[in-house]
């Protein structure tokens, strides 16, 4: 009898634990029991591995639903307040999808197959492109595997400028990948989503970086955005009837706001985003990383310029840098040591005069982020610019150090800051189980939105023109706009001061209140060229 009982006893547990699975009320503890575990385990791992531990929400419901908007109030932010709908849904996802280091694992360091079928179903076709020095920097048009007919748009017919949505002249989107230049899952996602809306993503790589030939035995300074300059009046030249806009990755919003603020009105650019952004270039390399995170960042900066040692050789002691211990050490060796600095001046004559001047400098760290650091021409930006942060974000200085002043006085930059996000990572729960992007959706959307604006904008202003001048002037006028239609900048300023002389703001809010702002700036269309 009992033996009968003993043999039967493993099926009758898993009948009775078939049946109580069947109560909701059984399952939700079963669920609860095992993510409650899996965390306690995450925490001691992290504890080991001396990874910061960051609080995240257990639930959606925990969560602060809100995004902070940094930024001064003008026509701009108010019409993105009204129109950009994900500004006003923060990325919101439960453990583990929200906790920061499992988001920089899976978006940032997750390996992706190079010159594949890619796992966001997205494949690249390169262009190599000559630089006036000898260097060559290479352009990744993103195509998508299941609409091979995208590929088809990058003949473009002229005809007016129309952003997205699959048009005959999509927008093309630049994107910058972090300064390490490694193609993450982040980047291939967000190439999916701007093809899915109909833009017509582009990533730029530096000398040497993804894959990229080192032709000149020089890397790209942190913030020397010359390359970058060429490589969009490329795409300017071959492209004339579309619209450019720039999306940067992390620490490579050092290169595009480098870009943006040398530029100034001379920009090809409609618009930008940062995701991410590092603020302060020289900042970011003296900030103590975790060093989990630090050592994978320091060993594939070594095996980039191992990989070109014996050319490298020449103007820098790579055995040394081989040998070094941190970011800064090796930044320092690559662009502020004597022999490189040297290498640099022989060299300035094959330059333009902007380049030339660089060379010239003194090699030391203080004087090489007097020309590298990305804001030092923040005042000269031109175009409106996005930044999105977070305030668990580990591998950048705390939200204290981001220059909040900037946005509060310039109508060019806009701060968005949200409670989770980690580094580039974002993570939203989409309803259906799944997660998305936060960070894709909103400066897809943010792009459009700023694309309309100017559109009515420009459409005031020619009405104006047209009262002002009257008939005859509204044919040399519009005579004068055709022949700039070359010309992709919707909006240019006047200077406004930005440093020890800015006009501070008395009453600074992150709420929108335009209204008693908004008549000290106009959005006004200019032409430098």
């Amino acid at each position: 009898m009992w033996e009968f009982f003993l043999c039967l006893l493993p099926s009758l547990m898993l009948i009775l634990v078939k049946i109580l699975l069947r109560l909701n009320w059984i399952c939700h503890l079963a669920d609860s029991t095992v993510q409650q575990l899996g965390r306690c385990m995450w925490i001691m791992a992290c504890r080991v591995l001396k990874l910061p531990h960051i609080p995240v929400s257990k639930s959606i419901g925990e969560c602060q639903a809100e995004v902070r908007l940094i930024c001064k109030p003008t026509g701009l932010a108010s019409h993105l307040k009204k129109h950009c709908h994900a500004l006003t849904q923060p990325p919101l996802a439960r453990w583990p999808q929200a906790d920061p280091h499992l988001q920089i694992i899976t978006h940032l360091m997750w390996p992706t197959e190079e010159g594949a079928e890619l796992q966001g179903g997205v494949r690249f076709k390169r262009d190599n492109l000559l630089l006036e020095d000898g260097g060559i920097v290479a352009l990744d048009w993103a195509v998508s595997l299941m609409e091979q007919q995208v590929q088809a748009k990058r003949d473009h017919h002229p005809g007016g400028k129309a952003l997205g949505l699959h048009s005959s002249n999509p927008a093309i989107v630049i994107i910058i990948p972090n300064a390490l230049g490694r193609v993450t899952p982040h980047l291939i996602r967000l190439c999916h989503q701007a093809l899915q809306q109909g833009f017509y993503p582009v990533v730029f790589h530096r000398r040497g970086q993804g894959g990229c030939p080192l032709t000149t035995p020089h890397y790209q300074e942190f913030g020397n955005p010359s390359d970058l300059v060429q490589a969009v009046a490329y795409l300017r030249n071959h492209h004339p009837s579309s619209t450019l806009l720039a999306i940067s990755e992390g620490s490579g919003s050092g290169l595009l706001l480098s870009y943006l603020g040398e530029c100034g009105s001379s920009s090809y650019l409609t618009a930008a985003a940062c995701i991410s952004p590092v603020f302060h270039g020289q900042l970011w390399f003296e900030y103590e990383l975790p060093w989990l995170y630090h050592w994978i960042v320091l060993i594939y900066r070594k095996l980039q310029i191992n990989r070109y040692a014996t050319a490298l050789g020449s103007v820098m002691d790579v055995a040394k840098i081989l040998h070094s211990s941190s970011l800064q050490d090796i930044e320092e060796l690559m662009f502020c040591a004597t022999k490189q600095s040297d290498h640099r001046m022989s060299d300035s004559i094959d330059h333009v005069v902007k380049d030339r001047s660089r060379s010239s400098t003194k090699p030391d760290w203080a004087s090489y982020w007097e020309r590298n650091e990305p804001l030092r021409d923040a005042d000269e930006v031109a175009v409106p610019v996005l930044c999105l942060c977070s305030r668990d974000d580990p591998l950048l200085p705390p939200l204290s150090t981001v220059p909040k002043a900037l946005f509060h006085n310039s109508p060019y930059f806009l701060l968005a800051i949200t409670e989770q996000g980690s580094h580039c990572g974002f993570l939203h729960e989409d309803g259906h189980g799944g997660t998305t992007s936060w960070s894709h959706f909103v400066v897809l959307e943010y792009f459009r939105v700023v694309a309309d604006f100017f559109r009515v904008e420009e459409k005031k202003g020619f009405k104006d023109d047209v009262a002002h001048r009257g008939s005859q002037g509204l044919r040399h006028s519009a005579s004068a706009v055709l022949s700039r239609r070359r010309r992709s900048t919707l909006l240019r300023k006047e200077r406004p001061i930005l440093g020890s002389r800015r006009r501070q703001i008395s009453t600074p809010s992150d709420r929108f209140t335009f209204e008693e702002e908004q008549v000290d700036f106009t959005w006004n269309r200019s032409y430098t060229r």
